[in-house]
């Protein structure tokens, strides 16, 4: 018999969900099948995965060690062999996840803190970056967060088997700024339901060639073109094509001239939509793409300003301003404004 307490991390979720992370290697018919014949069993009563979890709840597995072994992916190291015992179980997640990890952290280990308490972490992402891995040899925001939770002793190795941290807002590699991350399960649900119903208000500054004079909120539709990871912006519904109309989605975003300086313009971003290349391709299709932008930007003028040290389209996730929270949990977040300083290069050529 296996047996697990839920903690907080584990808490607040349906037990379906819960058993597919700790049998991650388990088809969903297995996990339902276990729960009819009460060969898994919650509180010591048969369910059928659609309980709520809460802290403290006992989760008992009546599986063979082999069984559990090929489902959790996790090593029984000894086992009294009594159906009353529980079996110790080796590990959360393997070595060379582990490894990767810590990995991560010791390379991304200059990325600064914003703010954190025991369910909330904000970094400042640095341009060049990825927040998550697109590849397995990647290193991103995403496992770098494992690591500094696991180094600083925050969690166990243990306790990824059925949670693991993870970032709730993506910034492009080369777009620099703050990246919100959950430490906690409940940390993440909160930042994930603000983020999608748009009540979490994100602000960028970035810088334009040019004396520009923008105060004004832009609305259109976006297309992904997903073989050139590329995208284009219509003004209208009317002006995308029939062939494109299924999958462009609507967009918003508000622009306010905030400096002009040296033939230069740095703009304030505010976003209201969060879709792939937003404010990039929104402020190309108004004939002012970002400075240091290879995809939607001026070459010549890139290139001029590549020998001055832009290496990276120079648009940085500044801002955060967070609604009223009644949560008391969360209540040191309800209104609070998260504010995170521009890379030395904004001020450098604007001065």
């Amino acid at each position: 018999m296996f047996l697990y307490q839920i903690n907080k991390n584990e808490a607040n979720q349906r037990f379906d969900k819960y058993l597919k992370k700790l049998l991650k290697n388990a088809p969903d018919s297995f996990i339902y099948k276990m729960l009819r014949k009460k060969n898994i069993v919650l509180n010591g009563k048969k369910c059928d995965g659609k309980e709520m979890l809460q802290v403290n709840d006992e989760v008992k597995l009546f599986l063979s060690d082999e069984t559990f072994e090929k489902f959790s992916g996790q090593k029984v190291v000894a086992n009294a062999g009594s159906a009353k015992t529980e079996a110790v179980v080796s590990g959360g997640v393997s070595k060379q996840e582990l490894t990767g990890y810590r990995n991560a952290y010791d390379e991304l280990g200059n990325i600064s803190i914003v703010y954190e308490n025991e369910d909330v972490l904000v970094v400042n992402k640095p341009a060049g970056v990825l927040s998550q891995k697109a590849a397995s040899t990647d290193v991103s925001v995403n496992e770098w967060l494992i690591g500094y939770m696991l180094e600083k002793e925050q969690i166990t190795a243990e306790e990824l088997s059925t949670f693991k941290p993870s970032i709730c807002n993506r910034l492009d590699r080369n777009t620099s700024g703050m990246v919100v991350c959950g430490k906690s399960l409940a940390g993440s649900q909160l930042m994930s339901q603000m983020i999608k119903e748009k009540t979490l208000e994100k602000y960028y500054s970035c810088i334009v060639g040019g004396s520009v004079e923008l105060h004004t909120r832009v609305t259109g539709y976006l297309y992904k073109k997903e073989a050139q990871n590329q995208v284009v912006i219509y003004a209208s519904e009317t002006e995308i094509p029939k062939s494109q109309r299924k999958d462009a989605v609507y967009i918003d975003t508000a622009f306010d001239t905030e400096q002009q300086a040296n033939g230069l313009t740095r703009l304030e971003v505010q976003l209201f939509t969060g879709k792939t290349h937003q404010i990039r391709a929104h402020l190309a299709s108004l004939g002012h793409p970002i400075l240091g932008d290879t995809k939607y930007g001026f070459e010549k003028l890139n290139r001029e300003y590549r020998k001055k040290g832009v290496t990276a389209q120079l648009l940085h996730a500044k801002r955060l301003v967070f609604p009223k929270i009644e949560d008391e949990r969360f209540c040191e977040l309800s209104e609070m404004v998260l504010i995170c300083e521009e890379p030395k290069i904004f001020k450098e050529l604007m001065k």
